[in-house]
């Protein structure tokens, strides 16, 4: 994609939204810019689409995703790339590979933080472990307890940044295995409740850490319906405070942009989710004032 025309497609296709308290009318002009890239279920998707493909013809592919990210990068250098999970499964790359070249690449392209997904125990926790040193970037899961497992003090419940002067604490959460991955390729991971851990992490990133910018990377999936009570991205972000932005995977939902959610205390967040395969990439800005109040605007460019 040309420089111009990827620019004129982000700014069409998003739209400006008031976080916090503030509201837009309110807002001062920006003076820092954070730039959050996104990814989820790319599982092991490092080709294109061919030319005759029913549905996603010509798109997707590692390469032309390096060659947006720099771009984006270019841009604005205080850019993070975060993944949402499910890294693994899904083409004859992993199953010869065992998930090698995914974190090669992944480590390529610069990724800061991802979170894992429950394909990504699809060699048991000992094959994920086995392909850690291929990995420049830190996994993160708040609720996955591995302290039983060859995964202790390899994960953690998050990892702090600053880009600019503004810090940005970024915490994972993936979903029950139990019923969804067999026992014996997670074997002594504990599974701990979303809801009551972001409540935790939320609290320690914003009161002890004083994070300026807080980032969930969830792998629950996005929504299950009115009548399900299972645990989704939306019902986390109605029931919690202080996330500003949750990355979702899981449910493949492609989501032109972020859905605008009101939180606990009636706070906007945003949360995205940019589909499958590597066919989307997400992108959200960030504006933060002289004061630190922010606002943010977000798109999936199509790869």
């Amino acid at each position: 994609m040309q420089r111009r025309a990827f620019l004129q497609q982000t700014a069409a296709a998003s739209a400006l939204v008031g976080l916090g308290a503030i509201g837009l009318s309110s807002f001062k002009p920006a003076q820092k810019k954070i730039t959050i890239l996104h990814t989820n279920d790319v599982h092991s998707h490092i080709d294109p689409f061919g030319p005759d493909d029913g549905r996603n013809p010509n798109q997707g592919g590692v390469a032309r995703r390096a060659s947006l990210i720099e771009a984006i990068r270019k841009e604005n250098p205080n850019t993070l790339l975060l993944d949402a999970g499910d890294i693994f499964q899904g083409t004859p790359y992993f199953n010869y590979y065992g998930g090698e070249l995914e974190f090669k690449l992944m480590s390529m392209l610069k990724y800061d933080v991802a979170t894992i997904g429950n394909h990504d125990f699809d060699n048991g926790i000992d094959g994920l472990y086995a392909q850690l040193p291929h990995a420049k970037f830190d996994f993160v899961s708040a609720n996955y307890d591995f302290s039983n497992t060859i995964m202790d003090t390899h994960v953690k419940p998050y990892r702090l940044l600053v880009r600019d002067g503004i810090k940005i604490g970024i915490f994972g959460l993936g979903i029950e295995l139990e019923g969804l991955v067999g026992k014996k390729l997670y074997k002594e991971t504990v599974y701990l409740d979303p809801v009551e851990t972001t409540q935790e992490m939320t609290r320690i990133l914003k009161v002890d850490e004083q994070c300026d910018l807080i980032i969930c990377l969830s792998h629950l999936g996005y929504y299950y319906g009115n009548t399900s009570d299972k645990i989704s991205d939306l019902k986390l972000a109605e029931s919690t405070k202080d996330i500003d932005l949750i990355i979702g995977g899981h449910t493949h939902t492609f989501l032109k942009k972020p859905t605008v959610v009101k939180n606990s205390e009636g706070q906007n967040l945003l949360v995205n989710q940019v589909g499958c395969y590597g066919i989307n990439l997400g992108k959200i800005d960030f504006y933060f004032d002289a004061d630190k109040n922010k606002s943010a605007n977000g798109t999936s460019i199509i790869v």
